[in-house]
C-alpha cells in the first residue's frame, strides 16, 4: 500500500464573497467553469494488480488548482505583496507578471507592492523601499533573466518582526517564490499570523532549479536549466573530440539532487560519466572513476563527464559551513576533479587535454524558455486563484500533469532524490555506458 499523506489545504474561513470572473457555475456545457473545492486527483497513480484495494480518502487527494466561484477576499479592500527568495532561476519574473496580471485584470486588485530584496526587505532595519506594480510595470519583465524585485538569502527566520511589517502594510495576501528555505520561512509566518488572529494568506509558487521540492513534478526554471546546461555539455564534447585524449568535464547544480545532471545526460546524449549526490564513487582504486575513465580514453580517445555540484563531497574536506539559507557550504567537487583528473594521467605520462566547464550562474540568471515560461504563467495565476479564495500555507505545482495545491509543510518537509534504483538513473546509466558502481568496497 502507497503510504498514506494529508493533503488537506488549510483555509482562513468560509469563502462568501461572489468572484468578478464569469465563468460557467457547471461543467459539460463547453464553457470554461470555476473549480470546486472537492475537485481533486491521487497522487498515488501507482498499482499492482494483486495489491488489496484501497480506497484513498479525500485527505490523501491533492486539491486542484484554479478560480473559485467564491470568494474570502474582497477585490477592493485587498493589498497583496509578493516577494523572491534565495538563488535566482530562470522564470521568477514571469511568474511575478503572471500573479500581477492575474490580480489587476481578473480580480480588480489595484494594491499590489514588491518587496525588495527577499524575507530581508520585510525587516525593519534594512529600509528597502518597496515596489508599486501594475501591468505596466511587469509588461516585459518576462524578457530578462533575473528578478525586477531583488532576492537573497536569509532573514524568514525572524518570523515576529516580518508579520510586524506585514501588519503595518496591511497585506491581506503574500505570494512567496522560492524553494525549501522559502516555504519553510512561509509557514512559520502563516502560523505568526494565524497566532495573531491575522486574516493574510500565504501561498507560494515553488522555485528550485535543482527540483528538489517533495510532492512536486517539476519546478520552473528546471527546463530551461537542462536546456541551458545541454549547450554547455555539447561544447565539452565538442572540445574533447577534437584533441588527443580529450576531456570534457561540465559541472551543473544539483547540491543534494542529481536530477539536472540525470536529465542533462539524457537529452543532449553525449556523456560518458554522469556523477550525482545520490550515488557514491570511489576516485583511486580498480573500481573507482579515474580507472574507468583511461580504460574510456584508451578505447574512444575522448569522454565527457558531468559533476553534479552536490556528488562526491565524501572525497573533500567538509567546510563546516552554512550559508544564509542554512544550506552547508560545498567544497568545490568541480576544481577537485580537475586537479586530480590532471594528477592522475601526468604520474602515467599520458597526454590529456582537459576542458572545465562551470555554466551554473549563466543558467540561473537565463531568461525561461517557452515551456517554463507556460509554466510559469500558469502557476502565477494559479496562486492567485488559492489566495483570492483564503487558501493559505501552500504550494502550487504540478503533480501526474495537473495544477494542484499542496500543503507547504509537505513539499519542504524533505528534499526529492534521484533513485539509485528507479528508471531515470537507469536510463542514464544505459546512455552513459558508466559502471553502475564505482566504489571499491
Amino acid at each position: 500500500m502507497a503510504e498514506e499523506y494529508d493533503f488537506r489545504v488549510a483555509s482562513l474561513g468560509d469563502a462568501t464573497i461572489p468572484s468578478p470572473i464569469k465563468m460557467s457555475p457547471t461543467h459539460g456545457n463547453h464553457l470554461a467553469g470555476y473549480v470546486h473545492d472537492d475537485e481533486r486527483i491521487l497522487y498515488a497513480i501507482h498499482v499492482r494488480p494483486r495489491d488489496n484495494a484501497h480506497t484513498p480518502s479525500s485527505a490523501e487527494m491533492l486539491e486542484i488548482a484554479g478560480p473559485r466561484g467564491e470568494l474570502f477576499f474582497d477585490p477592493s479592500h485587498t493589498s497583496v505583496g509578493i516577494v523572491s527568495c534565495g538563488g535566482l532561476c530562470p522564470g521568477i519574473n514571469d511568474v511575478i507578471r503572471s500573479s500581477v496580471r492575474s490580480l489587476w485584470y481578473l480580480y480588480g486588485v489595484r494594491r499590489i507592492i514588491g518587496i525588495r530584496n527577499g524575507y530581508k526587505g520585510l525587516l525593519p532595519e534594512n529600509r528597502f523601499e518597496h515596489i508599486p506594480l501594475d501591468p505596466e510595470v511587469v509588461d516585459d519583465i518576462q524578457q530578462v533573466g533575473g528578478t525586477i524585485l531583488g532576492t537573497s538569502r536569509g532573514g524568514g527566520e525572524r518570523t515576529a518582526e516580518i508579520v510586524d511589517t506585514i501588519e503595518r502594510l496591511n497585506l491581506s495576501i503574500l505570494l512567496t517564490i522560492g524553494g525549501d528555505g522559502t516555504g519553510k520561512g512561509a509557514v512559520a509566518i502563516a502560523e505568526e499570523l494565524e497566532r495573531r488572529g491575522d486574516k493574510v494568506a500565504v501561498v507560494g509558487i515553488p522555485k528550485t532549479i535543482d527540483n528538489d521540492l517533495s510532492f512536486i513534478q517539476r519546478s520552473f526554471g528546471f527546463e530551461t536549466a537542462v536546456a541551458r546546461a545541454g549547450e554547455a555539455v555539447s561544447s565539452a564534447h565538442s572540445e574533447a573530440h577534437s584533441t588527443v585524449n580529450g576531456i570534457g568535464l561540465v559541472k551543473l547544480m544539483g547540491r543534494e539532487s542529481g536530477f539536472i545532471a540525470a536529465h542533462t545526460a539524457l537529452a543532449v546524449n553525449e556523456a560518458n560519466f554522469v556523477l550525482i549526490p545520490e550515488v557514491p564513487f570511489d576516485l583511486d582504486g580498480p573500481n573507482g572513476l579515474l580507472v574507468h575513465l583511461q580504460r574510456r580514453l584508451e578505447s574512444a580517445n575522448h569522454a565527457v563527464i558531468i559533476v553534479a555540484e552536490g556528488a562526491g563531497q565524501h572525497l573533500l574536506k567538509e567546510l563546516g559551513e552554512e550559508d544564509a539559507s542554512g544550506n552547508q557550504v560545498l567544497a568545490d567537487i568541480g576544481g577537485y576533479l580537475k586537479s586530480n583528473i590532471q594528477t592522475y594521467f601526468d604520474a602515467l605520462g599520458i597526454e590529456i587535454n582537459l576542458k572545465y566547464i562551470d555554466p551554473s550562474y549563466m543558467i540561473r540568471s537565463a531568461t525561461a524558455d517557452a515551456s517554463d515560461a507556460f509554466y510559469c504563467s500558469r502557476l502565477g495565476s494559479d496562486a492567485v486563484h488559492a489566495a483570492m479564495a483564503g487558501k493559505t500555507k501552500l504550494l502550487v505545482g504540478l503533480v501526474n500533469d495537473c495544477y494542484v495545491y499542496v500543503p507547504t509543510r509537505l513539499a519542504v518537509a524533505h528534499r526529492k532524490h534521484v533513485d539509485p534504483e528507479g528508471s531515470l538513473w537507469r536510463d542514464v546509466l544505459i546512455a552513459t555506458r558508466q559502471p553502475e558502481v564505482m566504489t571499491n568496497g
